[in-house]
C-alpha cells in the first residue's frame, strides 16, 4: 500500500540509435530499484521515435537520494550520458493525492 504522500521521479529521455547494452542495463536497473528501501513502483513507456518516460514512486526524498547514489545506478547514469541518450530530464514531484477508476 502506498503512503498518503509520496514522491514521483519523472525521467524523460530521447534515446540514440542502437542498443549498446541498454536493454540489459534497463532491466537490471528496474530489478535493483525494486529492491531499494523506499521504492514503491515504476511505470515506463517509449515511443517509436525513441522518446521515453519512466516514472518511479518513492516513499521519501532520502530514498530517492539513496537510489541516485547506488553504485550500479551511477554506472548506468554515466553510460546513459555517454552512449544511450541524446538528452534527458529528471523531475521530482511530491504526490499529495491519488485516485483512480
Amino acid at each position: 500500500m502506498k503512503p498518503t504522500t509520496y514522491y514521483a521521479v519523472i525521467f524523460t529521455s530521447q534515446r540514440r540509435d542502437g542498443d549498446e547494452g541498454y536493454s540489459e542495463m534497463a532491466d537490471r536497473m528496474d530489478e535493483l530499484a525494486r529492491k531499494q528501501p523506499g521504492f514503491i513502483d515504476a511505470e515506463s513507456v517509449r515511443d517509436a521515435a525513441g522518446v521515453g518516460i519512466t516514472v518511479s514512486y518513492w516513499e521519501s526524498l532520502e530514498a530517492i537520494r539513496s537510489w541516485k547514489q547506488n553504485e550500479e545506478h551511477l554506472v548506468a547514469q554515466e553510460n546513459g550520458k555517454q552512449a544511450w541518450y541524446e538528452s534527458y530530464k529528471v523531475r521530482i514531484c511530491k504526490v499529495e493525492r491519488e485516485y483512480s477508476f
